[in-house]
């Protein structure tokens, strides 16, 4: 699929690309709606439909990404009910063995995701995954998230990194439509996020479902 010898760095997204998307599709579509219509004293539907209606009002901005952000909107402890379902938290069955490979290969490995420094900091504190990385970024230190070519040209800035000898892997459809647009020469995607739901159909990119297709290559 790629030419290994000719990747120096690999940036790699979070939620559904290591970590299985569960937990956040679990918590934004059914935990949180569930928390808002008993605090607010609705019914779960009319919960659902407002926040959907939030979710579609910033989709792929910072604000969606943003815990402060829900915090306010929801006037709820977004962190706090996290936690509640933090049990659903865990890397990819295949995560490990690639991110170990990736480091035998001696690639720069760089976490970029848009989730919320408090998300991110959850997430490390249950799965350990700060330790297979070279460095963590959350996007919220740009303030503006990997669907904004204003923020490839700010990773760029920061990290340096030549954009011909980068690969980049995300779930997400427009972010990698983002990142190609920006130039970057490698890009992978995940077709099953969510290991609960079906396999997403992919045929703009180079999709995987399972890292193992690609680790013998890497060393």
């Amino acid at each position: 699929m790629f030419d290994w010898a000719k990747i120096d760095t690999v940036l790699l997204d979070m939620d559904g690309t290591l970590l299985d998307l569960h937990f956040d599709n679990h918590f934004w579509r059914e935990h949180l709606p569930l928390r808002y219509a008993q605090h607010h004293e609705i019914s779960k539907k009319d919960a659902h439909n407002f926040l959907m209606a939030g979710y579609e009002d910033v989709a792929g901005t910072i604000d969606w990404y943003c815990l402060d952000y829900w915090a306010e909107k929801t006037k709820l402890p977004i962190v706090e009910l996290k936690k509640e379902v933090q049990h659903l938290i865990q890397m990819r069955d295949d995560a490990h063995d690639f991110l170990v490979a990736l480091k035998k290969a001696n690639k720069k490995v760089i976490l970029v995701t848009n989730a919320h420094p408090a998300a991110l900091q959850l997430k490390i504190e249950r799965t350990g995954l700060d330790t297979y990385f070279d460095q963590l970024i959350s996007t919220h230190q740009f303030g503006v998230t990997k669907e904004s070519q204003l923020l490839w040209q700010r990773l760029q800035q920061h990290l340096q990194f030549d954009i011909s000898t980068t690969l980049f892997v995300d779930d997400s459809l427009p972010i990698l439509q983002s990142a190609q647009t920006f130039g970057i020469a490698n890009l992978l995607a995940i077709a099953n996020p969510d290991s609960k739901l079906p396999s997403n159909d992919i045929s703009e990119f180079i999709s995987i479902e399972h890292y193992q297709e690609v680790i013998p290559d890497i060393c």
